[in-house]
């Protein structure tokens, strides 16, 4: 009996794709797009930009690929990050990502493990799509991505008391937004 591997091993994926196999970068492609877009989606609010911006990175991933030095584990690290500047990149460009300045001089810590519960996935998007840019941001890079303030500074060219404030005023909209969500059902 012959057993024939359905899925093919990441590794053998990346090897292939690093010798422009047509094929292993598709299946590249069909394996982490989704994931990838919706990355995408938490910066940029309008889903046909966000699908230009995947297209634009996974171009760079492959054109790139040589320079992919990794265990395959850190593959799907290093993918995220061209997709995250490629994102950041499209905001600078087209939209002029802005960062309003009113700083605090006392900024209040917003809880960050309030229970979100009744609130949808797709409300968590819309609310982080109503969100300024800088602020959606800072926001994704920080919550989500986990970035530390200064990687944040030096990624957007702003202080780290910018990325600070940004983040604060994020989440005390975001708090509001999820408030008054729930007050709805009430």
């Amino acid at each position: 009996m012959k057993i024939i591997k359905l899925h093919t091993e990441l590794g053998q994926l990346i090897k292939k794709a690093k010798r422009n196999d047509r094929r292993a970068q598709y299946e590249l492609y069909q394996r982490f797009a989704p994931k990838m877009l919706s990355l995408c989606r938490m910066y940029i609010n309008d889903i046909q930009f966000a699908e230009d911006v995947l297209s634009k990175a996974f171009v760079k991933v492959f054109k790139k690929m040589s320079n992919f030095k990794g265990p395959e584990e850190a593959f799907f690290s290093w993918m995220r990050q061209i997709v995250i500047r490629e994102a950041i990149d499209f905001l600078r460009k087209l939209k002029g990502l802005e960062f309003p300045t009113d700083d605090f001089s006392m900024m209040e810590q917003v809880n960050e493990t309030e229970d979100s519960v009744g609130i949808s996935q797709s409300e968590i998007q819309h609310f982080l799509d109503e969100l300024p840019e800088g602020y959606r941001t800072v926001f994704v890079l920080h919550v989500i991505e986990q970035y530390p303030h200064q990687s944040i500074a030096d990624l957007l060219n702003i202080s780290v008391g910018t990325s600070k404030s940004q983040l604060y005023k994020a989440k005390k909209m975001l708090k509001e937004k999820m408030n008054h969500s729930q007050n709805r059902f009430l």
